[in-house]
């Protein structure tokens, strides 16, 4: 039998079910693997949104899956959690994850997430700096890389000038860097610049904007969210539902493709 990957449907009120719909009819799709929809597009429930994640984790923790791939929801439909992410690492028990966003041109995984600014220098942390490290080279040596070369970023403006604009390089991060055998810390403003242009093979950013505006810039339409750290496989549209577009056939299903393919490619290395 051929292995099966899941497809979420995510909010039904968005553009889940139309760029699911559309990745599935492309013809771009891994064809080693079968695709099934976790998911009821007509339900009038938008709460089954996380029901469906729910499921799609139970079973691949069962082994009835060999990934799964979500469609975008809101974060008022996952509450408590702060989004997918740390939903699926509480249903699997996972302690130590990060959230990476991979596309051809770069990979970027985040320290912090779904945080408001002002707590984030509270949350940054050497073991959290030192996890996302590790979990961002094993994903990379998962793709083929042998030897990845993981940049890190600082907190503040050019990486705290020696002290002058902040203490966290001094005191967490830099040390964080040594105990992982990564490289850095780099100024913000130009370690995506040196990933782009082959230096590096991933960058890990301190906090969310830090990280996604660089990479939304370069993959809005085809960018890939990945979790690490589960023990499955699970990835996302690196978008959000567009609810403002939902309904038109104006959604484009780039992403979503992005996002299966490269949990087949996952699932295949495994």
């Amino acid at each position: 039998m051929r292995r099966r990957i899941g497809i979420t449907l995510g909010d039904v009120t968005g553009i889940g079910p139309e760029v699911v719909t559309k990745a599935l009819a492309s013809g771009q799709l891994d064809r080693r693997f079968d695709y099934e929809i976790i998911g009821n597009p007509r339900t009038r429930r938008r709460a089954d949104a996380a029901d469906w994640v729910i499921e799609g984790a139970r079973r691949c923790l069962a082994g009835e899956l060999a990934a799964l791939v979500t469609g975008p929801v809101t974060k008022e439909l996952v509450a408590p959690w702060p989004g997918q992410t740390e939903l699926l690492a509480h249903l699997s028990r996972t302690k130590k994850f990060a959230m990476l966003l991979a596309s051809d041109q770069l990979r970027v995984a985040l320290v912090t997430t779904h945080a408001p600014l002002r707590d984030v220098p509270a949350l940054i942390t050497r073991p959290k700096i030192v996890a996302v490290v590790e979990l961002t080279r094993g994903f990379c040596q998962k793709l083929g890389i042998r030897r990845p070369r993981i940049a890190v970023a600082g907190l503040n403006p050019h990486a705290g000038e020696g002290g002058l604009l902040g203490h966290e390089e001094q005191r967490i991060i830099a040390p964080a860097v040594r105990l992982a055998h990564a490289a850095g810390p780099f100024p913000a403003d130009t370690v995506f610049y040196r990933a782009l242009h082959g230096e590096f093979d991933a960058v890990v950013a301190m906090y969310h904007d830090q990280g996604l505006a660089p990479f939304k810039l370069l993959a809005f339409d085809n960018g890939v969210n990945v979790t690490l750290g589960l023990p499955f496989i699970r990835t996302s549209p690196d978008h959000g539902t567009a609810p403002d577009i939902a309904g038109k056939n104006r959604a484009r299903p780039g992403g979503m493709i992005a996002a299966i393919n490269l949990a087949a490619q996952l699932v295949g290395r495994r």
